[in-house]
């Protein structure tokens, strides 16, 4: 057996809001999100027993870990790109962008922008904000891995635990009340990263709500960050990247 982990830590958006306010529509009665859930969840542990047989254990993936040395001069550089003192993968390749590294003409661009979709051009973004975005994407795509990465993430940039709970669970904002912390910038992220999951289009209401609060450019910076983790979730399902053996499965499944 082989396998892999990662603390996948990418991505993010968001400028400040504007003063001025927005109504905020709930989601209809056809949103697929599902029914609260009535009894407390438990994360389990990921066990060595459940990691599939073709996963390799230095990458938990389907293929092992880029070494720099296996690689040629013109790929070492892209390498150093993402591996470096300065990077948040200064300990070396892991996760989803470890595989990123089979390709390495396409991480030398993805990663940059990764980068300023999580934390902005000046390392500025609003990281609750973010992590509230990256969680309701994670949440709508099913992503076991990205949520168990994001949630300590979230809970560290000060989301409150209501909300956290809210999303675990895909609870309609309609059902939310009013839960702490949950105002209209919060709301309007949740509503246009769930949309732009589940729906053929992004609902004119949701378009303008986010264009008042954020602008056009934290409109474009939103979908960008929605966009980007699922990217990511893409990747984490072609390599079916796995969480490490020992660590919790916050996501609980439908």
């Amino acid at each position: 057996m082989k396998l892999s982990h990662v603390p996948l830590a990418l991505c993010v958006l968001l400028l400040s809001a504007c003063d001025a306010s927005v109504t905020i529509d709930t989601e209809s009665p056809a949103d697929p999100v599902p029914a609260a859930s009535t009894q407390p969840f438990e994360p389990p542990e990921m066990q060595a027993a459940d990691i599939p047989a073709d996963i390799h254990e230095d990458s938990w993936a389907r293929l092992p870990t880029v070494t720099r040395e296996s690689l040629p001069p013109e790929d070492q550089r892209v390498f150093d790109i993402i591996v470096n003192p300065d990077s948040r993968y200064a300990t070396g390749l892991r996760g989803p962008i470890g595989m990123w590294m089979y390709s390495p003409r396409m991480a030398e661009h993805v990663f940059p922008a990764s980068t300023y979709l999580r934390y902005g051009a000046d390392g500025g973004r609003d990281q609750r904000l973010t992590e509230l975005a990256i969680l309701t994407t994670a949440r709508a795509l099913d992503s076991q891995y990205e949520w168990s990465a994001h949630e300590p993430a979230a809970r560290t940039a000060g989301l409150e635990e209501e909300i956290i709970e809210l999303l675990r669970f895909g609870r309609p904002l309609g059902d939310a009340g009013q839960l702490p912390g949950l105002g209209e910038r919060e709301r309007t992220i949740i509503r246009v990263a769930r949309e732009l999951v589940h729906d053929p289009t992004l609902s004119a209401e949701a378009f303008v709500d986010a264009q008042t609060l954020f602008g056009e450019t934290g409109v474009m910076d939103l979908a960008g960050l929605v966009g980007y983790y699922t990217f990511v979730n893409y990747t984490l399902k072609t390599f079916d990247v796995q969480r490490q053996p020992g660590s919790r499965l916050l996501l609980p499944t439908r």
